[in-house]
C-alpha cells in the first residue's frame, strides 16, 4: 500500500494505549477519515511536545502517514475553543468516546457526526453542563445522531415491521430487534407517545439534527429522561454488552 500522508485534520482522541515504555497507540476520531489507530512515538517521554496536547475531548489538528492499519503520528496541535469539561460532563464525553470505540466502524469517514460530537464535547465544556437536564439532554441527542449516522435506527414516524403510521395518540416502544411498534398494555408505563416520536422525527429531520434534538430534549425534560430507557436497550445491543463501562462507573462514583 502507497504511503498516505494526512495533514491539518481536524480529530480529536478517543483512547489512548501503552505501546512501548516511550510511545502510545491512539484511537482518534477524524473529520475525513474516521476512526483511525496511530503511533505517537515518543510521546510518553517528559520532553515530547505530544505530552500536554494529546488529551481526549480537546480539539486537534493532527498530520500523520499512514500505509496500512496503524498510521504514525507526525504532529499534533490544539486548536483551541474550550478546555477540557470536569466532574460529571467528563464522565459523560468519556461515555461518548466508549460509544465512538464500539459503533464505528475504522476508516468510514462520517463528517457531520464529527460536527455533532464536537458540538457535544464543547457543550459539556461549558459550565451549564453541570446541570443534570443539560447533560441528560446532550447526551440523547448525541446517542440519536450515532444510532442514526450508523444506520442502526429506526425511523420514528412509522412502526418498523408494519410500516403502520404512528399516532399521536397511542402509545409506543423501540426494541433492538423489532424496532418501533405499538406497546402492549404491560409496557404502557415505559413507552413513549406517538406524539414525542414524532417530534423526534422531526427533530432528526432538521438541517441540524444534533441542535434540534437538543432543544427539544431542553424544552421537553421528561422526554429526555424516558428516551433513556428506550435507547438503552438498543446502545447495548449494538454495542455488544450488557453495561458500558463508562456508564458503570458513573454508577458506582454515585453509590460513593
Amino acid at each position: 500500500m502507497a504511503l498516505k500522508r494526512i495533514t491539518h485534520e481536524p480529530a480529536f482522541v478517543l483512547h489512548r494505549y501503552d505501546w512501548s515504555e516511550s510511545s502510545l497507540i491512539l484511537e482518534v476520531f477524524t473529520r475525513h477519515h474516521g476512526r483511525t489507530a496511530l503511533v505517537a512515538k515518543g510521546a510518553k517521554r517528559p520532553s515530547s511536545n505530544f505530552r500536554p496536547v494529546l488529551l481526549p475531548l480537546q480539539p486537534l489538528q493532527l498530520t500523520y502517514s499512514s500505509d496500512g492499519e496503524i498510521g504514525t503520528l507526525k504532529s499534533a496541535e490544539w486548536v483551541g475553543g474550550h478546555v477540557m469539561p470536569t466532574g460529571e460532563a467528563l464522565l459523560s464525553g468519556y461515555y461518548l468516546n466508549e460509544l465512538l470505540m464500539r459503533l464505528l466502524a475504522r476508516d468510514d469517514p462520517h463528517a457531520a457526526l464529527f460536527d455533532g460530537y464536537t458540538t457535544a464535547v464543547a457543550l459539556l465544556a461549558q459550565d451549564a453542563a453541570a446541570t443534570t437536564e443539560v447533560l441528560e439532554a446532550v447526551l440523547r441527542a448525541f446517542e440519536l445522531t450515532l444510532l442514526r449516522e450508523v444506520g442502526v435506527l429506526p425511523v420514528f414516524d412509522v412502526q418498523t415491521l408494519t410500516h403502520r403510521p404512528v399516532q399521536a395518540d397511542d402509545r409506543y416502544v423501540l426494541l433492538p430487534e423489532s424496532g418501533l411498534r405499538q406497546a402492549q398494555p404491560s409496557e404502557a408505563r415505559q413507552a413513549l407517545a406517538g406524539l414525542h416520536w414524532l417530534a423526534l422525527q422531526q427533530a432528526m429531520d432538521d438541517s441540524a439534527p444534533l441542535q434540534a434534538l437538543l432543544h427539544l430534549c431542553l424544552e421537553q425534560r421528561e422526554l429526555a429522561q424516558a428516551l433513556k430507557q428506550q435507547l438503552r436497550g438498543l446502545l447495548h445491543y449494538h454495542c455488544g454488552v450488557e453495561t458500558l463501562r463508562t456508564r458503570q462507573m458513573m454508577l458506582e462514583l454515585q453509590k460513593l
